[in-house]
């Protein structure tokens, strides 16, 4: 039987593959597991973006968590890392999120955080997994009755509190700059114009109009073009993009262009070497950062730990080691003097205030890195078992390292969310990485169909 949870929570096609039954079972496991540890009913913190799926989620989760005994706290429509530091903040057992994060709008996914902020270990995912698998076969565990019924608290006050909180991280104030700002129809639609302007930039708002179905559609992080054709137009200073759940952070200089993860994690790893704030002088990043990164991180004086893709390795990482900083190329930073995961909204006022203490344009930060060509091509499959063992692909995969030689690199992985495998090739010729690429990936396609 596969897997229950993927790299990042439940997730599916919403009432095709991910059904709020599913749902309903997981608030009924969350409440049983997290209720073990004393005999109060149990808090489990609400938050949702903007897909026309998420109340039908959040109803058929907050019934689940009523009908075994526990409090279902609902925040409405919420970024992804509001519902970790709520969830501290309010001692709650645990915070679950109801998002896709950057897929279309018909998909939707069901993640946890413990009450410590932190997303839930694998061990921890198994043994809800469990209770799930139980509660299948036999629907009548732990059905309290009268006044031991759960409840629910809705509260309009949450989303305010972890505005409250962002705008604390920040000390710098940002009058005078011109920042376009895209929140891919989704989580930060209303928190991120709120916190600039608070802190004083001009902001023009693009894609903050949700209606059900737009979150990412053409927008946001993944999406870059309208908000680079924004800045332009508008003579901006820069640019934010925010994912549909907010926990993402891309941007774009005044010239329009992009300055991704990895570039975000140079500019910011720079600035803290010269406050003499970053431990060990030492970046976090995975397999995925550009040959770029790590030789500009190089150039400044410091170095870089690589882990496995994903956030959660990469957190593990640094709070094993007592790192400061660390990220992905895709946008998910982590700042964890701030943050127990990766926060959209923070992540933005890091990098402006890196830019406003350099006293120079978002274009020459930019610069500090050169990235070298990357192509990403992803190959739908009908199975991701199997393939590391593959010899087909296996040949196809060294012929390429073979004609890439030292320059470059491949890097060919499932994806944790998707029927998808990612064939990645870096080097210093785009028309070699694409011949490369798409030889590597037709294979792929007809060893897994």
């Amino acid at each position: 039987m596969a897997r229950l949870f993927g790299t990042d929570g439940v997730r599916g096609e919403a009432n095709v593959t991910l059904l709020p039954e599913m749902a309903y079972r997981l608030g009924r496991a969350a409440t049983l597991y997290f209720g073990r540890e004393s005999d109060e009913q149990p808090l489990i913190l609400i938050g949702r973006d903007t897909r026309i799926s998420g109340e039908m989620f959040a109803s058929a989760l907050t019934a689940g968590i009523c009908s075994a005994g526990g409090r279902a706290m609902l925040a409405g429509v919420i970024p992804t890392p509001a519902i970790a530091y709520l969830a501290r903040r309010h001692k709650a057992k645990a915070g679950i999120v109801i998002s896709a994060s950057h897929n279309p709008f018909h998909d939707n996914g069901i993640k946890f955080f413990g009450g410590d902020g932190y997303k839930l270990p694998d061990a921890v995912e198994d043994e809800l997994e469990a209770i799930v698998h139980q509660l299948e076969q036999d629907d009548n565990l732990a059905r309290p009755s009268g006044d031991k019924i759960g409840h629910i608290e809705y509260r309009t006050d949450l989303l305010n509190q972890y505005i409250e909180f962002v705008l604390s991280t920040c000390k710098e104030r940002f009058d005078g700059m011109s920042v376009v700002l895209d929140c891919a129809n989704g989580a930060a639609y209303e928190v991120m114009p709120r916190v600039l302007r608070e802190l004083g930039a001009k902001v023009k708002v693009i894609h903050a109009l949700p209606n059900g179905v737009n979150i990412n559609d053409h927008c946001g992080s993944t999406h870059l073009e309208s908000l680079q054709r924004a800045v332009l137009e508008n003579h901006a200073d820069f640019g934010i993009a925010h994912d549909g759940d907010a926990d993402r952070c891309l941007c774009v200089d005044e010239k329009g262009q992009v300055i991704d993860g990895d570039h975000i994690l140079v500019m910011c790893a720079q600035d803290m070497i010269k406050k003499g704030t970053l431990p060990y002088n030492t970046v976090v990043t995975t397999v995925m950062a550009n040959i770029g990164f790590h030789k500009a991180i190089k150039a400044a004086g410091g170095r870089a730990e690589v882990t496995q893709v994903g956030d959660r390795y990469v957190l593990e990482n640094m709070l094993k080691n007592g790192y400061k900083i660390g990220g992905e190329q895709s946008g998910h930073i982590i700042f964890t003097d701030f943050s127990t995961t990766g926060d959209g909204p923070i992540t933005a006022l890091q990098v402006l205030s890196s830019l406003k203490r350099s006293g120079r344009k978002a274009s020459d930060l930019t610069n500090l890195m050169t990235t070298y060509p990357q192509l990403l091509v992803n190959v739908k499959v009908a199975t991701k078992d199997g393939w590391e063992e593959n010899e087909a692909i296996k040949a196809a995969i060294a012929a390429g390292e073979q004609e890439l030689g030292s320059d470059g690199r491949i890097l060919v992985r499932p994806s944790g969310t998707e029927p998808l495998i990612r064939v990645m090739a870096e080097g210093p010729d785009q028309a070699q990485l694409d011949t490369i690429c798409h030889r590597i990936a037709d294979v792929v396609k007809k060893e897994q169909g």
